[in-house]
């Protein structure tokens, strides 16, 4: 067994664990959401609240996140975090409140906030960086993976264990990736030595560019709102407008997490060999925005089945995670990490706003007499028309001579 191979099983399980665990969490809520509803008496204001404190904690955490990185290594910070996640899960199995659930969300949000970061950063410092993609995909399939746990296994074993069960359960998952973490080898941490002028600066460099401010907005909106929906909103859309049993929605959610993976794979193994025909992943990651604002609209007036457009959705999703690499592509290397965060930071705040918002106006809809199935397709209108917006200031060509050197 060559080195590299001997690495790959070393690392790559324990970094793909902590990933998977992080994206069945981020989803999980969207299977769950009749009973806490009923059994808590949460509104829908309520509910996108305490789930939506998932993407704040974990999106405020990104910029000290990656100094923390460089300070004291992948492995150790993640593993602690893992053990915040922990600690959170219980939290929320035992909570008997609004805010002690959304406590508990905020915790897991903080706790996984690692997962994926350490390991692009550990792969980074062990392998060389022509196997760098394959290992992203490898990753991103374990996220993937995650998801589709979170979906119909979760809703089957909701009448054995209950929700408080999942989350027990959970929480013993993260303490388990944790001890797995500290198992595999330790690349020693090498802080750059920047003073905190220094940093402040180079976190100005991003923040005061144009080239990121043309990616940040579709981040926000477009990336933010559909892991809003996928993370909560997408089952009781499809209770609520298309009549789904939770069993059926469940099933739904899992076709859209499969394609999803499944799209994950396709930009792994197949975007090199795109690019080489001019396909490039600029043009699949407008390709995939474009995509899913098209997909929105036949969901919002109802154009096909479920199962055939939730899907696409999925696919959608998978290609806008292209961003991160082409927005990096337009600064110093140095500054990849931050830059990576700084975009991480903005998509996760918008999750958080537009996960509790679109519980707050089907809410306010309601409230105005509004039908449920009409107040929800009235507020992924609104959504649908801010997302427009930002894909249109998108496609507007930026020069990447503007990015800071």
């Amino acid at each position: 067994m060559n080195e590299h191979l001997r690495l790959w099983f070393r690392l790559v399980p324990a970094y793909a664990a902590g990933y998977f665990l992080s994206y069945g969490l981020r989803s999980v809520n969207a299977v769950i959401a009749p009973e806490l509803m009923q059994e808590m008496d949460i509104t829908a204001t309520g509910l996108g609240l305490l789930t939506s404190a998932y993407f704040l904690a974990f999106g405020l955490f990104q910029l000290p996140l990656g100094l923390l990185l460089d300070r004291f290594g992948p492995r150790r910070v993640e593993a602690a975090l893992l053990l915040v996640a922990a600690v959170g899960s219980a939290v929320f199995a035992m909570g008997r409140s609004l805010e002690a659930l959304a406590l508990g969300r905020a915790l897991i949000g903080l706790g996984v906030s690692a997962c994926l970061m350490a390991s692009f950063k550990a792969f980074s410092q062990w392998f060389p960086s022509e196997r760098l993609p394959s290992l992203t995909a490898t990753i991103m399939v374990a996220g993937g993976l995650g998801a589709l746990s979170a979906s119909v296994p979760v809703a089957a074993a909701l009448p054995f264990v209950g929700w408080r069960g999942v989350f027990w359960l959970v929480a013993a998952l993260l303490v388990l990736a944790a001890g797995f973490l500290m198992t595999v080898p330790d690349h020693s941490a090498k802080a750059e030595r920047e003073t905190l002028g220094q940093q402040i600066r180079s976190l100005g460099q991003i923040y005061g560019n144009r080239v990121f401010w043309r990616f940040a907005p579709q981040g926000c909106v477009i990336m933010g709102g559909f892991m809003a929906i996928q993370g909560l909103w997408a089952v009781p859309w499809l209770m609520e407008v298309n009549g789904a049993t939770r069993g059926d929605a469940a099933g739904v959610l899992f076709l859209m997490s499969l394609a999803m993976l499944a799209g994950f794979l396709f930009v792994a193994t197949c975007s090199t060999a795109l690019a080489r025909r001019g396909i490039t992943p600029m043009v699949l990651l407008r390709a995939g925005m474009g995509l899913a604002l098209v997909v929105e609209l036949a969901i919002l007036l109802g154009l096909a089945p479920p199962a055939s457009l939730w899907p696409l959705l999925g696919v959608s999703f998978s290609l806008g995670n292209i961003a991160y690499s082409q927005l990096t592509a337009a600064f110093p290397v140095a500054l990849s990490g931050r830059v990576n965060t700084a975009l991480n930071l903005l998509v996760f705040v918008g999750a958080f706003g537009l996960q509790w918002g679109i519980g707050a106006a089907v809410d306010g809809f309601v409230s105005g007499g509004m039908g449920r199935a009409d107040a929800f397709r009235a507020t992924l209108g609104g959504l649908l028309v801010a997302q427009v917006l930002a894909f249109l200031w998108f496609l507007v060509p930026v020069k990447a001579a503007a990015a800071p050197r």
